[in-house]
């Protein structure tokens, strides 16, 4: 596993950074080709279930996870726990007055690495932009 850290600057504070980030059933909204949907709990505290579907149509991958963290409106870490997608996940929120940074960081497979990069850039390019017209 090597660990991938990605930063985005976003114009907005911090609670409204992570009302748009916890929006499960918005994600797909600015996550690439990625429908996300609550399983098992709330989705607003550790133990509750999420499961992520990425591709096109009827292909591709069900990502299959469980919130160990919730620390609203700083901290949400994951544990993956599908067969293609294993190790944890978290999405971080850094405060910085009327502004704030989004860091998503995984634990990832370096193969998947390769293929899994370019579509989290460009995830988080468009939920910066998300999250600014995010409802307040």
């Amino acid at each position: 596993m090597t660990r991938l850290e990605l930063r985005v600057d976003v114009d907005a504070p911090a609670e409204r950074t992570w009302a748009a980030l916890t929006d499960w059933a918005r994600q797909g909204e600015w996550m690439l080709l990625t429908r996300v949907r609550v399983t098992s709990g709330d989705g607003a505290s550790a133990g509750s279930e999420l499961a992520a579907f990425t591709g096109l149509g009827p292909l591709g991958f069900t990502d299959t996870m469980r919130v160990t963290a919730w620390e609203p409106p700083l901290r949400c870490a994951v544990e993956h726990t599908g067969r293609l997608v294993r190790g944890t996940g978290e999405f971080r929120v850094v405060p910085r007055g009327a502004v704030s940074a989004f860091v998503w960081a995984e634990d990832v497979n370096p193969l998947l690495n390769l293929t899994f990069l370019p579509g989290v850039k460009l995830s988080l390019r468009r939920f910066a932009a998300y999250a600014r017209e995010y409802p307040a």
